[in-house]
């Protein structure tokens, strides 16, 4: 296997609006970022993926992008942009900035340009069609509710947007559209940015003949998966990409791509950097999608989780390179989602932070993961701002299909915007995010959990992630040894190995709240402790494991 520096790089993804404010208008912003430059450094990351920080009216927090070359104002201006590159780069730490290239914003040039008439220039920009018995011309949903397609009164025909209707999503099969993509791309690797995030890059080639889809569980809407996920020539884009724009730079690129299978993402991010380095499945993230898919209240089971991280780890192996996430702006927090929120918060957000750095694959911090920080208790839909949340609460409140309490109920659980609330600096007003009003509320459990108590606490959920960072850059069975699962039957424990060049690692968590035994694999007794979330001493042969415990042995 080759070893690359992206393969050893642990990432961080900072949420611009909500790490830090510089300026008191209660929104972060890239001087903040700046500011937070020499915290990340201590944590000892190697990479910063940047959410959007593009010009963009803000109907889905940055990801409705007008400008690609612009910096929204909100965030500041190029030259803060340029002043955190290079002061980050000062410090050893690479940008990842989010390629947003599915869909632009409806007040992107293009669009405005491709609405105003059928023989525009840049019409086929975006993807129009005729109505079908003078309606939508198929049944697609959007993901943020309702139809896919948008009827547009001034040439009489609608444009598809897969998210809202101010994202239009582009034509790819249109050249010129991908060599103003490939063009904007050049223009930021040659400003000095080290790589891209990829924006659900999985959906920008369509089944050309649009069908409907199957129906969703609620029956009001085509599902739009089986004719874009993966669609026909996504694989013939990104190697053009590839060979047009990141061939001639040194980058790191991940490409999200829901609904990618372990066939496909051997493809997408082959060992021959063909097209991308690695690809976040969402496989282990909908577990608990069960018949409403999102919004309800279920629990991932543990052994479901096993099968299918096991599945990518080994089916992966030496074919294609894994990315490794629990959290992320599309996430409720983990610790309230797969550990213990309260009793056992500290140890839980550390057992999960063990199972996730010990496996093949590269590492994603998301902000405040590090901390241990917690979902949010919103009170009334009134609290939040994620469209997708908002949306989803009147489309199934108004048919009728949940009942408020229950709605609430569930994106108090699930919504995104449990990962969106302010960074929790410190104890001060508004957790030393800003001296204004944060743009959403704050977690009230920042007077207890917040960056300035950990860093001065030897014991914090902090400084064990600061130790699971410099021990993958220590032990190279960390980063490429080979996986094997263990107790694969066990609705408790999480056990694996990895093996490489005669180095082996036992990683073990309990992912319950119950004392447990677990019988150790004779070799691993005795064996060097390498870290562990109690007062662990030794392993022993039948051993007992704390609740939410996790240690990890080392045989050289």
């Amino acid at each position: 296997m080759k070893h690359t520096w992206w393969k050893e790089s642990v990432v961080y993804q900072v949420y611009p609006r909500s790490f830090r404010d510089s300026n008191g208008d209660g929104i972060g912003d890239l001087n903040g970022i700046t500011e937070g430059l020499d915290y990340l450094k201590e944590l000892g990351i190697d990479v910063i993926w940047l959410s959007p920080v593009y010009q963009s009216p803000n109907d889905d927090n940055g990801y409705d992008i007008s400008d690609y070359q612009a910096i929204m104002a909100d965030f500041g201006t190029m030259e803060d942009f340029d002043r955190m590159l290079a002061e980050a780069h000062k410090r050893g730490i690479r940008i990842l900035m989010d390629l947003v290239v599915n869909h632009t914003s409806d007040e992107h040039p293009w669009f405005v340009e491709s609405r105003s008439s059928k023989d525009n220039p840049h019409r086929d920009y975006y993807i129009w069609k005729e109505p079908k018995e003078g309606r939508e011309p198929n049944n697609w949903g959007a993901c943020f509710g309702g139809s896919a397609w948008q009827y547009d009164e001034k040439t009489e025909m609608y444009y598809l947007h897969l998210f809202s209707k101010k994202q239009p999503d582009l034509n790819w099969e249109n050249p010129k559209v991908r060599d103003d993509v490939f063009a904007m791309m050049d223009w930021w690797l040659d400003k000095g940015i080290d790589g891209f995030r990829m924006d659900v890059i999985s959906l920008i080639s369509k089944d050309q003949r649009f069908p409907d889809g199957p129906m969703g569980p609620d029956g009001r809407y085509g599902s739009f998966g089986p004719y874009v996920a993966n669609g026909p020539r996504v694989h013939e884009y990104l190697k053009e990409m590839r060979q047009r724009v990141l061939s001639k730079y040194d980058t790191m690129t991940v490409g999200e791509a829901s609904g990618v299978t372990v066939e496909e993402a051997k493809k997408y991010a082959a060992e021959d950097e063909s097209e991308l380095n690695m690809v976040f499945q969402f496989e282990h993230m909908d577990l608990d999608g069960g018949e409403s898919f999102k919004w309800n209240t279920r629990k991932i089971d543990l052994v479901e989780l096993k099968q299918t991280l096991s599945k990518w780890q080994t089916e992966l192996a030496g074919k294609a390179w894994n990315s490794l996430y629990w959290n992320n702006h599309d996430q409720p927090r983990i610790v309230s989602r797969l550990g213990d929120e309260e009793e056992y918060r500290e140890r839980s957000a550390k057992m999960l932070a063990t199972c996730l750095h010990m496996m093949q694959g590269t590492p994603y911090i998301y902000q405040g993961e590090e901390l241990g920080m917690t979902n949010v208790p919103f009170q009334g839909i009134e609290d939040f701002r994620d469209i997708e949340s908002i949306n989803a609460f009147h489309e199934l409140t108004e048919a009728g299909i949940m009942s408020e309490e229950r709605m609430l109920e569930c994106i108090r659980y699930k919504s995104r915007d449990n990962a969106r609330t302010p960074f929790q600096w410190d104890d001060s007003e508004n957790a030393g995010f800003t001296s204004g009003t944060p743009w959403i509320m704050l977690n009230p459990n920042y007077k207890t959990i917040n960056a300035k108590e950990q860093l001065s606490r030897k014991d914090s959920v902090f400084h064990y992630y600061q130790k699971l960072i410099r021990l993958r850059k220590e032990q190279e069975v960390i980063v490429y040894g080979d996986y094997q699962l263990l107790l694969a039957d066990s609705h408790e424990i999480y056990a694996y190995t990895r093996e490489l060049d005669g180095q082996k690692l036992l990683t073990v968590c309990n992912f319950t709240k119950e004392t447990v035994t677990v019988e150790v694999p004779e070799e691993f007794v005795g064996g060097r402790l390498l870290i562990s979330n109690t007062e662990r001493k030794e392993v022993t042969k039948n051993d007992e494991l704390q609740p939410y415990e996790a240690f990890v042995v080392l045989l050289s």
